[in-house]
C-alpha cells in the first residue's frame, strides 16, 4: 500500500474527527513526493514571423527561451520571470501550445514542458532585448523552418508542434517530442491515416486529430446601381474590404443561415433574412484550417434601407457600395472571384455554387503571362 498522510489521531483543537490528517501533514506530505520537473518554454515571434533562437552562456547548444518553474509558480509565471531576467522583456505569456512529457534523462527526473507564444514582438521590442543575468550570449530571429533545423533534437519538436498549433489555432500533445496519436495539432497526416486504417484511435482521440476547418457565412447586396456593399473591418490591416458576415458559431448549434442574419445584424444593424444561397467557398492554405464560406444572396438594398445601416462599434469602420468594376483595388482576389461569380448566379438564377477559392470547382487555373502562377491563399476573409 502506497504511503499517505497519517490517518492517526490528530487531537488537533478544532475538533477534527479522528482519521483526518493536519493541514500542516498534508502539506509535508505532498512536498516530499517525487515529482518531474517542470519547464516553461516561450515561441517568441516577431512582427516577420521569425522566431527567438538564443545562445546560452553556461552549456552548448542552442535554446528557446525558458526555463524552470520554480516555488509556487505556474508555468506562465516562470516564463514571465524567465523573459524577464534572461532578455529584460515584460510582455504578458500567450496561449498555451504544446505540452511535452520526457521520460528521465541524465538527470534521473521526467520533465513536463509547457511552450507558450508571446508575440509577435514589434519592431521596438525587438530592439531593446538585453541579456542583462549573463545567461544568454546572444539572440538570434530565425525563419521558422531554419529554427527548427538548428535547435537540438530535444527542443526542434516543440517548436515545429508549436507553429503546428499556433496555425491551426489548436493544441500538440507531445511525449519525448513525439506528437501522441489524438494529438490536436502536430500529428503528420501520413500517421494519422495509418492509425485511421488500422484501427488505432479510439472515438475521441479520432475527433480530435481530425483536420479542422473554419466556417463563415457572408451576404452579397447590391444598391439600386448594382454597386455591392462591403464593408471594412476595424481590424486587420487599413483598406481590408469584406463583404457583410462573419464566423459561425457552430459550437452552439448556429447553422450558416442563421450566422448570416446574426452578422447583419450585429454589423449592420440591418434584420434581414438572407435570401437564398448563392455558393459555397473552399480555400486551404498548407499548414493553416481550411475555409468554408457560404454565401446568401441578400438581394438588392433601396436607399431606406442604407439610410438605416448602423455599423457595430470598434468592429466595423465604414461601409460603401462599389460598382463590380472597382472590386480588385479593394478585396483580396479569392473574395473578388467569389463575388462575381454569385453575382452571375444570381443574374442567371444558377447555383448554389461549388467554389474552390472563388473559382468553380474543377475549373483550370489561368496561368499568369510570364510565369505559372501562384496558389490560392485562404481568401476567406
Amino acid at each position: 500500500m502506497p504511503d499517505r498522510p497519517s490517518d492517526r489521531p490528530t487531537g488537533h483543537p478544532s475538533g477534527r474527527a479522528p482519521g483526518h490528517p493536519s493541514p500542516d501533514a498534508v502539506r509535508a506530505y505532498y512536498a516530499a513526493r517525487p515529482s518531474p520537473l517542470v519547464a516553461a518554454t516561450g515561441i517568441v515571434l516577431d512582427s516577420a514571423g521569425r522566431v527567438l533562437v538564443l545562445t546560452p552562456s553556461y552549456k552548448a547548444g542552442l535554446e528557446l527561451p525558458g526555463g524552470t518553474v520554480e516555488d509556487t509558480e505556474t508555468p506562465e509565471e516562470a516564463l514571465a520571470r524567465e523573459l524577464k531576467e534572461e532578455l529584460d522583456l515584460s510582455v504578458p505569456v500567450g496561449r498555451l501550445l504544446a505540452v511535452d512529457s520526457r521520460r528521465p534523462g541524465s538527470l534521473g527526473r521526467s520533465l513536463i514542458a509547457h511552450v507558450h507564444l508571446v508575440g509577435p514582438l514589434s519592431p521596438e521590442q525587438a530592439a531593446a532585448l538585453s541579456f542583462a543575468d549573463g545567461e544568454v550570449a546572444a539572440a538570434r530571429w530565425l525563419p521558422p523552418d531554419e529554427a527548427c533545423t538548428e535547435l537540438p533534437a530535444r527542443i526542434a519538436p516543440r517548436l515545429r508542434a508549436g507553429l503546428a498549433a499556433l496555425n491551426t489555432g489548436s493544441l500538440a500533445h507531445l511525449v519525448d517530442g513525439v506528437p501522441q496519436p489524438g494529438s490536436p495539432a502536430g500529428l503528420d497526416p501520413a500517421r494519422r491515416t495509418a492509425l485511421e486504417h488500422t484501427g488505432s484511435f479510439d472515438a475521441a482521440s479520432h475527433r480530435a486529430a481530425r483536420p479542422k476547418a473554419l466556417t463563415a457565412a457572408s451576404v452579397l447586396y447590391t444598391d439600386a446601381a448594382d454597386a455591392i456593399l462591403l464593408v471594412e473591418p476595424a481590424y486587420g490591416g487599413p483598406g481590408r474590404w469584406n463583404l457583410p458576415g462573419g464566423g459561425i458559431d457552430s459550437d452552439t448549434g448556429e447553422t450558416p443561415r442563421a450566422a448570416a442574419r446574426r452578422e447583419v445584424r450585429e454589423e449592420l444593424g440591418l434584420d434581414l433574412e438572407p435570401g437564398r444561397l448563392l455558393g459555397v467557398n473552399w480555400s486551404h492554405k498548407p499548414g493553416f484550417p481550411a475555409r468554408v464560406r457560404f454565401l446568401y444572396d441578400g438581394g438588392v438594398l433601396d436607399s431606406a434601407a442604407l439610410a438605416r445601416i448602423r455599423l457595430a462599434p470598434f468592429e466595423l469602420l465604414r461601409w460603401r457600395a462599389v460598382p463590380a468594376a472597382e472590386l480588385r483595388a479593394l478585396v483580396k482576389p479569392s473574395l473578388r472571384r467569389q463575388i462575381e461569380a454569385c453575382l452571375r448566379a444570381r443574374t442567371e438564377g444558377t447555383g448554389p455554387l461549388e467554389l474552390h477559392a472563388g473559382r468553380p470547382a474543377g475549373a483550370p487555373r489561368k496561368r499568369k503571362k510570364g510565369g505559372k502562377g501562384k496558389r490560392g491563399g485562404q481568401g476567406n476573409r
